[in-house]
């Protein structure tokens, strides 16, 4: 089987193309390795150094591809406020060429990386797929967008699409640094030199965390499923969150020193997925408890 992975040297792509590889997969990777890295990339993979945004370029590399496995994106809420229009060429239209490359090619699916931020704040917890969406930021919205065009292409194409919205996953290679970086790699990083953590007020915010490997599990089983092919949405989470202040505890401990700072736009306040439908479309389940994925990483 040959798979085509957007975003492949990113830190969830560098590690779903050692997934795929680990399984026989023959694999090709398109990254503009702009936060992604050579590094990450398998040695058995075709790397190929090419923007998703220029069709033309990225069109030839979908031939003969069964899978297509679509991370790349500009990811991460912050950025996406601060340069919109950026975000949204990288995020739906280079969504709609690797959409037209993959209808062209006659793939034989495309499993596209969603996000739980297009929730935004419900007024149920937990998020259930069927819930109307509330993006809070561009990024949110743009994520939605890719969301719409998989299900359009599955409908007016005949195009088989699913997608995964992943909830907030950690592990290692992620990001730990500037304006792409996450809670738990921030926190690790200042532990490591020192510093203390630095909490967005007042830390009561609560998230689902999901570790890396089990997203890879998810984006496998996805694509091997007969049982997903129109445009299905599907939570990847564990049905379980924690607040930024239990994370605090969990890397630095009660008494480590700590600052509060000033908060973020466009974050929600709560996320914790319902994973039901992942179980029962997919027979997938996290394998990895946080507190153990924590300690791993």
């Amino acid at each position: 089987m040959k798979a085509l992975v957007t975003g492949g040297a990113g830190f969830i792509g560098g590690h779903l193309v050692d997934g795929l590889i680990e399984r026989g997969y023959e694999v090709i990777v398109l990254d503009n390795l702009f936060t992604g890295k050579k590094e990450y990339v398998n040695k058995k993979a075709k790397f190929v150094k090419v923007d998703i945004r220029d069709f033309t370029k990225i069109r030839r590399y979908f031939e003969g591809v069964d899978y297509v496995f679509h991370l790349a994106a500009q990811s991460r809420v912050n950025p996406s406020i601060i340069n919109p229009l950026s975000s949204n060429e990288v995020n739906v239209t280079g969504m709609l060429n690797v959409l037209i490359a993959s209808r062209d090619t006659r793939v034989k699916k495309v499993i596209f990386s969603g996000s739980s931020s297009i929730y935004g704040n419900q007024k149920k917890i937990p998020q259930t797929e069927d819930m109307p969406p509330d993006p809070l930021s561009p990024y949110a919205l743009q994520k939605l967008f890719g969301e719409y065009y998989c299900k359009l292409f599955s409908r007016l194409y005949k195009l088989p699409t699913v997608t995964l919205r992943y909830f907030n996953v950690y592990g290692p290679r992620q990001p730990v640094d500037g304006a792409y970086a996450t809670v738990i790699g921030i926190f690790l990083k200042q532990k490591k030199e020192g510093k203390e953590l630095t909490i967005v007020p007042d830390g009561k915010q609560r998230r689902d965390f999901t570790h890396v490997y089990d997203v890879v599990n998810a984006n496998i089983l996805a694509a091997e499923s007969e049982r997903v092919s129109s445009g299905e949405v599907i939570n990847i989470g564990t049905g379980q969150n924690y607040s930024v202040l239990d994370i605090a505890d969990l890397v630095g401990g009660k008494n480590y020193p700590r600052r509060f700072i000033e908060a973020r736009l466009g974050e929600a306040r709560e996320t914790l997925a319902d994973i039901s439908l992942a179980k029962k479309l997919l027979n997938w389940e996290p394998k990895i408890r946080f507190e153990d994925g924590l300690k791993m990483y």
